[in-house]
């Protein structure tokens, strides 16, 4: 389907939803798109990614498919969100390659990266890659301190780079205007932290089916927390070597350690629990179009976890130099289709629901008495 009929059927399906209003109290989206009559393309990219694919709408609905209006508003919307995450994306060259075929992409970056750092390491003696080394610097033996912090910051640097460069043109887009006030701001991010609306009517969400779930919400939390641990790790391993003068790999008991451990087997359950409920739902509610970027982005994210938790496991053996290239790649694939991949769903569906508590501020502002 061309960009121009995505946004035809989803204008479509909104204006017809936007008269019935059967489903209002399932999630954000439904009490934004009430508050207009006419959806231009901003308009229909900020609702795309306000609605959280709960699917409540699609089982709900008695317009649904084989009804003639075949309203099928979650896989509408996940068609449009498509669309924006290759609209506001930048540089556009990668965007689409990624958007070509995002798996392929996903596991030859993965698989690349790994086995250009394999090759290098093999450069250096077999005693050194494949040797045992304990205490602090023992990753150094294997992989230069200079090598492996260059490489990461540039590829997070860009990434970083990358996905701010969408969002502002997100911001633009979309028409959300000046810049939002803090309590917009809290709301949202207080949305965000809970998942409040990955719950349609509050029952849950309906993956499989009909039967209402919180599976999808609860594997969401682990993944999403999970990383952020592993972020933490990162920033407190970075603080331990640059101001303490201590060298990884740390402790089992410290600090980084124990952050990463229970990140990485967060972020393990979390993709692969996902991975495992796009697998078995009901596909009719679904985009057809998303379920290579899906698998993509859910495989690097879990191979990342598992790679980083085996090498925690296995550091004091000969294996400790090829299992860091392997996580090592891992991490620097991640980190460089992030701005092409559905990470970016988080950061435009953060922005949408700033805008949406604007709105809805707003709106009930006009209703106060005077």
């Amino acid at each position: 389907m061309r960009a121009d009929e995505v946004r035809a059927e989803a204008r479509r399906e909104l204006t017809l939803c936007n008269a019935c209003r059967y489903c209002e109290g399932f999630c954000a989206m439904f009490p934004a798109m009430e508050l207009r009559r006419a959806f231009a393309d901003g308009d229909l990219d900020y609702l795309a990614n306000l609605c959280h694919g709960c699917r409540g709408c699609y089982y709900a609905c008695q317009y649904a498919p084989p009804h003639e209006f075949a309203i099928n508003l979650p896989r509408a919307l996940a068609e449009l969100r498509a669309e924006s995450y290759a609209t506001y994306s930048w540089p556009k060259a990668l965007a689409s390659l990624f958007e070509r075929n995002g798996v392929t992409v996903s596991l030859a970056m993965a698989l690349g990266l790994a086995l250009v750092c394999v090759p290098a390491f093999l450069w250096r003696p077999a005693d050194l890659l494949f040797g045992v080394h304990r205490g602090p610097g023992a990753f150094y033996a294997v992989i230069s301190y200079e090598t492996m912090v260059s490489a990461a910051f540039a590829s997070f640097g860009f990434a970083l780079l990358a996905l701010a460069v969408s969002a502002a043109r997100f911001w633009r887009g979309t028409g959300a205007g000046a810049a939002p006030q803090l309590r917009d701001v809290a709301r949202a991010a207080r949305d965000a932290l809970t998942l409040r609306h990955l719950g349609g009517g509050g029952d849950g969400c309906n993956d499989a089916g009909e039967r209402f779930s919180q599976a999808r919400r609860w594997f969401h939390h682990a993944l999403f927390y999970g990383f952020g641990l592993c972020f933490a790790s990162t920033c407190v391993a970075a603080f331990y070597e640059r101001v303490l003068g201590e060298l990884s790999p740390f402790p089992y008991w410290s600090a980084p350690v124990l952050l990463g451990t229970v990140g990485g087997i967060g972020m393990t359950i979390g993709s692969a629990g996902l991975g495992w409920l796009k697998w078995k739902g009901d596909t009719n509610p679904a985009s057809p179009r998303m379920s290579g970027a899906d698998a993509a982005l859910l495989f690097l994210l879990g191979m990342t976890a598992l790679t980083g938790l085996v090498l925690l496991i296995l550091r004091g053996t000969p294996a400790m130099g090829l299992l860091l290239a392997v996580h090592l790649g891992f991490v620097l694939a991640l980190f460089l289709v992030m701005p092409y991949s559905k990470f970016v769903h988080g950061i435009y569906r953060v922005l949408a629901l700033v805008r949406h508590a604007r709105e809805q501020r707003e709106a009930r502002s006009l209703h106060m008495p005077s």
